[in-house]
């Protein structure tokens, strides 16, 4: 157990986000600890969520994730009702983008669906249904808050803490951390190129150090690609006080992930991910799909701004997946996939990555020994 795990009251610093609750508690209750990604949910299905968390972790502690973009079309446009959010951003999106992507479907035999209504899966990439996600979240007394798109402004670092919780932010470039300085950031953590969603152009053993460096004592966790007790072993050598996870988590036995989905990753390698702008708008580590391929080819009419990008997304994946089409069908994955072999329960996880970084250091220390002697 390192400063990080003491401070944090958890017995081994590896964090693990999931947006199954399943998998946040069993990573939580099996000595790591679980974080919860909410993006996707509304505030009363965060309510309901946290709550259950409480109920199943008692004193164990688990952490929240929110995305809090600082460009949102909504933002731009001066959109603050939440209730006509959808209908309003809807009308944003140029005829063109959505007849390419209706072309796509029609490529792929996709019909339309009877119930066609516009859907929006992850309206926490607006701003407005954003800081009524925050709301939702604050109104529960959490001891880990993260922002997954950089440093949170400082007035909901300075509310987080004053609810004794501590403040995460995700960075992909030392340069982040600058702009964060004195804002009472308590943990950074570096998410490299080889991470699944929002990730920048920066491998792991150049960033760790890097991150290490500009953070100038601040913990930082090591984030992208890491599924082994091997790769943690590596970034805490490069400065890292413990890992940020999310991949390894999508195939095990608690995840919510599709079993199709989990099958199609356990046969996957590293170079069956994209880092693309075609589910979000901003570069997103996924699966590679037909429609990241059309989205980023050069008939594509380009991406779309937060939220607009994942409006497109959502509403024709779910289509696709309806429908059976399930190479369309994609999602958030890192190149750590390669790994991904076979499902586990999270506390076998959990138990491998510690043995194997054990290990790991014993074999290091018997390398040691030998170049001194």
């Amino acid at each position: 157990m390192n400063k990080l795990s003491r401070d944090f009251g958890i017995e081994y610093p590896i964090f693990a986000f999931s947006h199954c609750r399943d998998v946040v508690a069993a990573v939580s209750k099996a000595g790591g600890m679980g974080v919860l990604g909410v993006v996707a949910m509304s505030p009363e299905e965060i309510d309901v969520e946290i709550a259950w968390l409480k109920e199943q972790c008692g004193d164990v502690p688990f952490g929240v994730d929110v995305v809090m973009p600082a460009k949102t079309a909504d933002r731009e446009q001066g959109l603050t009702d939440t209730e006509s959010l959808v209908e309003d951003l809807d009308k944003l999106i140029p005829e063109g983008h959505r007849a390419f992507a209706e072309a796509l479907m029609d490529q792929y035999h996709v019909p339309v669906p009877q119930d066609a209504a516009r859907r929006f899966g992850a309206k926490g990439l607006s701003a407005s249904y954003g800081a009524a996600q925050l709301e939702a979240v604050f109104a529960h007394d959490i001891p880990f808050l993260v922002s997954g798109l950089g440093a949170p402004p400082v007035e909901t670092i300075e509310r987080a803490h004053a609810k004794g919780a501590k403040v995460g932010a995700l960075v992909g470039k030392p340069e982040h951390i600058a702009k964060s300085a004195g804002t009472g950031i308590d943990v950074y953590i570096a998410q490299s190129y080889e991470a699944a969603a929002h990730t920048g152009d920066i491998g792991s053993m150049v960033l760790t150090p890097d991150v290490v460096d500009a953070a100038g004592g601040t913990p930082v966790l090591a984030a992208g690609g890491i599924a082994t007790g091997r790769q943690m072993a590596a970034v805490m050598a490069l400065g890292a006080e413990g890992i940020w996870t999310g991949s390894i988590w999508l195939t095990s036995q608690e995840s919510s992930t599709d079993q199709r989905v989990k099958e199609h990753m356990l046969e996957m390698n590293s170079s069956d991910t994209v880092r693309s702008k075609s589910q979000t708008g901003k570069y997103n580590r996924q699966i590679r799909t037909p429609w990241t391929d059309a989205w980023d080819g050069p008939s594509s009419p380009g991406n779309l701004p937060m939220p607009l990008q994942q409006m497109l997304y959502s509403e024709y994946t779910d289509r696709a997946r309806r429908a059976g089409v399930w190479e369309l069908v994609g999602g958030p994955v890192g190149q750590g996939v390669s790994r991904m072999n076979a499902i586990k329960s999270c506390n076998q996880i959990i138990l491998e990555i510690v043995e194997e970084y054990a290990e790991t250091l014993e074999r290091l220390a018997s390398l040691r020994d030998e170049l001194m002697a």
